[in-house]
């Protein structure tokens, strides 16, 4: 069955390149959502539903700690793994994603063999 995914980053570049290498790797993807902030994220996820969502830490408005926080806090999605991405070099802040309940986390740059292993290893 094909997983519904979800990226949230700032950068539409980003997004961009991150849907190529969701297409690229062995694992069935349905539907792909964008969102540019953790709230626009939380607005879609009112309308649909995913299995999974790749996060920026970074971004305006919400960022990605805040919005794991509030998704993990929500009956609805706090199952839903969350893969943080990131060019954060702060340990701090890759282990507060942690803590908050995120499924791993990748370093930007990243290439399709990082993103196949940390999903192999999250569903």
């Amino acid at each position: 069955m094909a997983l519904d995914v979800m990226i949230v980053d700032d950068s539409a570049a980003i997004r961009k390149i991150l849907q190529r290498v969701l297409l690229q790797i062995d694992i069935p993807i349905g539907k792909v959502y964008e969102a540019g902030d953790g709230a626009q994220a939380m607005e879609q996820l009112k309308v649909n539903k995913v299995g999974l969502i790749l996060s920026d830490i970074n971004m305006p408005v919400m960022d990605g700690l805040q919005f794991l926080s509030e998704l993990k806090a929500a009956p609805d999605y706090k199952h839903v793994p969350v893969i943080m991405i990131t060019t954060e070099g702060a340990q701090a802040k890759v282990l507060e994603a942690v803590n908050l309940g995120a499924a791993g986390y990748l370093r930007k740059p990243f290439n399709a063999e990082q993103i196949k292993d940390k999903l192999a290893g999250v569903l």
